[in-house]
């Protein structure tokens, strides 16, 4: 079947007349190719159909939450089982106290667990949690890091006012002098430092973390009765079977949870060190669905999966054939790949391509072959992925790099210009 993406059309200029701008934040395809799908209709595996039938191995994976695969009998099951019981009670029930005790053994830092629905609950609690603590008021986070959707913290300040975005200082990732300098203008003031397990920012080339950067970030909150928080929420278990920063060696007070934990089922948490239980015992945050029990049940079988399969061996391998696969066909056709990030949670752009042009060609010749890639965002694999689609992938890749190859000088990709936009507003009002 040739590729066609006539029903997405049609749904688009349906949405535009009830949702505002036809659609909203990180799925909003107005800084993606033309023509990307809007709308999808099924997953399984590691495949995804859009609304035309159009099938895609599916590199971002929900933009993360599919660890697994789409539809994995087994996680399926259990959120179904536990749906028949209840699922969003007066109160939660007896799956939340056993997924507490099993994150919490599963994540060496851990000493208690909360729950909620979406990353940006977890590191606004997490916010809370540490003013709290310390009865400080200043954070200092990296400079372009996302953190969630919230006021404090949104990419776009739109509807943000100055007062949303006080105390907050910001530093560069990676750089010990600029996050000592930071630290130095709170002064007494500081509550927190935030970091992300990565540097895994969108637009720009992916960095993970220097020992001497996490050892600093550890022994600055240390010497200012500060928290460190690690926000886990995109890479948590994608890395490493604990919070990613075990990886260097250092632990966090609070780290934050979502995406994959429960395998798309929506569910994401706040996990903690003794020192800061009294702080989080006392903070009022909660939401109606926050108790809900069947993405809980859903979440106690993937932990199960984490601890019993290869899935984490397997990611990285697959990892590591398509990045070999794609820099040998690149230069088959004459172009140079930055593959940046860990194997497992690649960033794929092209050298010499400052307006993204190439970039975004390829992602789109990709696209009608079958292919979900993303332009500039950090993509995602399932362990539902095999050799095999590995394969089809670079296949797909050689041939788009051919016809990029054949397509001469391209236009500079206007949308663009909002995207760098953005990205400057990332700054504090």
């Amino acid at each position: 079947m040739s590729w066609t993406n006539t029903a997405d059309r049609r749904l688009r200029e349906r949405a535009e007349a009830v949702i505002p701008g036809g659609m909203y934040g990180h799925q909003s395809v107005t800084l993606l190719p033309d023509d990307y799908p809007q709308f999808f209709s099924k997953g399984r595996g590691a495949y995804l159909w859009d609304v035309d039938g159009n099938r895609y191995v599916d590199f971002m994976c929900g933009y993360g939450p599919s660890l697994f695969g789409y539809g994995v009998e087994s996680i399926d099951q259990a959120y179904i089982r536990r749906m028949a019981e209840g699922d969003t009670l007066t109160g939660p029930a007896e799956v939340m106290v056993e997924l507490a005790e099993t994150f919490t053994a599963q994540v060496s830092h851990a000493d208690w667990a909360m729950f909620c629905k979406n990353g940006t609950d977890a590191t606004t609690m997490a916010l809370m949690i540490a003013r709290n603590h310390t009865q400080k008021k200043t954070i200092v986070r990296a400079r372009g890091a996302y953190h969630g959707a919230a006021p404090w913290c949104t990419p776009l300040p739109l509807g943000v006012t100055t007062a949303d975005r006080a105390n907050q200082i910001f530093y560069d990732y990676n750089d010990v002098e600029s996050l000592e300098a930071a630290v130095k203008e709170a002064g007494d003031d500081l509550a927190a430092i935030f970091a992300s397990p990565i540097k895994h920012d969108t637009f720009v080339d992916q960095e993970s973390p220097t020992v001497a950067y996490a050892t600093r970030a550890r022994e600055l909150c240390d010497e200012h009765d500060a928290l460190l928080i690690v926000d886990d929420v995109r890479a948590g278990f994608r890395l490493a079977r604990d919070c990613s920063w075990s990886l260097v060696g250092v632990e966090p007070d609070l780290s934050t949870w979502g995406k994959a934990i429960a395998n798309g089922h929506a569910i994401s948490a706040l996990l903690g060190a003794e020192k800061a239980r009294g702080a989080a015992a006392f903070v009022y945050v909660t939401g109606s669905y926050w108790f809900s029990a069947a993405p809980m049940a859903a979440a106690l079988e993937t932990f199960r999966l984490i601890r019993e399969t290869d899935y984490l061996e397997k990611t990285q391998a697959l990892g590591r054939r398509l990045r070999a696969g794609l820099d040998e066909a690149a230069a088959r056709r004459g172009f140079a790949l930055r593959q940046t990030g860990p194997e497992e949670l690649p960033l794929i752009m092209f050298e010499d391509d400052a307006d993204m042009a190439k970039g975004y060609f390829w992602t789109d010749a990709l696209i009608r072959r079958g292919v979900y890639f993303h332009p500039w965002h950090n993509m995602f694999f399932s362990a539902a992925m095999t050799e095999e689609d590995i394969d089809f992938t670079l296949e797909a890749a050689d041939e788009s790099f051919k016809l990029l190859k054949a397509a001469g000088p391209l236009e500079p990709v206007g949308k663009l210009q909002m995207a760098h936009q953005a990205l400057q507003m990332l700054q504090p009002l």
